[in-house]
């Protein structure tokens, strides 16, 4: 295995894949990630959300499919070819909306917290002091009481982090507004579910 990189990788790692493949890890044919997905969905502790932010949207199969469970869903990538499947794929779906952004780098400005933040196979993409300002960025606009789901691959990886690396740093990084309230374990891949305290009565 090649030695991995030690910076965060940049858009233009993703816009090359995506340019040489619309589906490169097979989002919409793959059977583990359908079954993944469907995971992904159970393991969340509300049947709705009211603002939901999803990083790493890539094409949209699972926004396309997370979408009927919040008012509203923000759904962000780093590359724009990616986007544009995700926004025809999710076409006519209310209260849906993309935006190209480099995470952590850019963040949206929202005007209300999100209830629910999803970091779906994005966080290893991130070195070590990436993922602490993620974690900073995260919790600057975590409504009250609301989660972080985090899923991650944990397998060998070519990127800075492994699965396992990102979701620990993650979980380490956010512990001073989010404690982990779930966790499983498959055969290829984690979920671990974060919840921020509530607000005092």
């Amino acid at each position: 295995m090649s030695r991995r990189p030690e910076a965060s990788l940049l858009p233009d790692y993703f816009e090359a894949i995506y340019a040489c493949d619309s589906d490169p890890w097979r989002f919409a044919s793959s059977g583990y990630e359908r079954a993944k997905y469907d995971a992904t969905l159970a393991a969340l502790a509300r049947p709705r959300y009211g603002r939901a932010l999803e990083v790493g949207c890539s094409i949209g199969v699972l926004t396309r499919d997370l979408a009927p469970r919040c008012d509203a869903l923000l759904a962000l990538d780093a590359a724009e070819a990616p986007l544009a499947a995700a926004r025809a794929r999710c076409a006519g779906l209310p209260g849906v909306e993309f935006r190209q952004m480099r995470v952590p780098q850019d963040w949206p400005e929202a005007a209300a917290a999100f209830d629910l933040i999803l970091l779906s196979e994005v966080v290893y993409y991130l070195d070590a002091a990436d993922v602490v300002r993620l974690a900073r960025r995260v919790g600057g606009t975590l409504a009250p009481g609301g989660e972080v789901l985090l899923v991650h691959w944990t397998g060998e990886t070519d990127y800075p982090l492994t699965g396992d690396e990102a979701a620990e740093r993650l979980i380490a990084a956010a512990a001073g507004f989010a404690a982990v309230v779930r966790q499983h374990r498959a055969d290829r891949y984690r979920l671990d579910l974060l919840r921020a305290a509530a607000a005092a009565p």
